[in-house]
């Protein structure tokens, strides 16, 4: 939690509150289902919750800004960001129940009243997203043929309409078909030595019809 409190100092109480209780939501869950390795749900608040945030450090979200979470897994990094950017529109989604089980008692333990979780695949999903967030679920070609139909037409930010990706590595290859795709090192903004490798990879996308 001092982590989170040292990147983004002007939290509410009520979202403090909200971040504090993720641990221990968890904790309990993981006991019950593996939704986070072993190894991480020790270092929760580095791995999975500062590492969804970082998104937040290369465009904050509008109020009424509509965002789609593919592969959610436990709910990475749609429920940090929703309790970030609590007047945004989250639409979290994964093919496995037990994981989207997971996410919808998380969110209804913090009400957080701005997510919605279901079991279903991205090529499925009805609707026009702003941004269309993920953690490494595929490569990017692939994630692409997914969700390239439900970007919105119009822009509210700074940064074009299209996916917030986070991934880690050397993604020159994967990134080839998308010249106008941006790389940020989220080690300009964490200090963690987990963060060295890890990148937020903005990929603009048109609007289809």
């Amino acid at each position: 939690m001092k982590e989170i409190l040292k990147h983004f100092p002007d939290l509410t109480d009520t979202q403090i509150s909200q971040f504090e209780k993720l641990e221990a939501l968890y904790q309990d869950w993981n006991a019950k289902i593996n939704v986070i390795s072993r190894k991480d749900i020790d270092e929760l608040y580095t791995k999975h919750v500062l590492h969804s945030l970082a998104i937040a450090k290369i465009q904050k979200f509008e109020p009424g800004t509509y965002i789609l979470d593919v592969g959610t897994g436990g709910g990475f990094p749609g429920i940090p960001l929703a309790i970030l950017f609590p007047e945004t529109r989250f639409y979290l989604i994964d093919v496995i129940l037990k994981k989207i089980k997971v996410v919808q008692a998380v969110a209804e333990a913090l009400e957080l009243k701005n997510v919605k979780a279901e079991q279903i695949r991205a090529e499925n999903v009805k609707g026009d997203f702003d941004f269309i967030v993920s953690r490494a679920v595929t490569n990017m070609p692939d994630f692409v043929s997914w969700i390239k139909d439900k970007i919105k037409k119009t822009n509210k930010h700074e940064l074009k309409n299209g996916i917030l990706y986070l991934k880690g590595g050397d993604l020159t290859e994967e990134l080839q078909d998308f010249p106008k795709a941006t790389e940020y090192n989220i080690s300009a903004f964490f200090e963690d030595e987990f963060f060295e490798t890890k990148k937020v990879v903005h990929v603009p996308l048109k609007y289809k019809v």
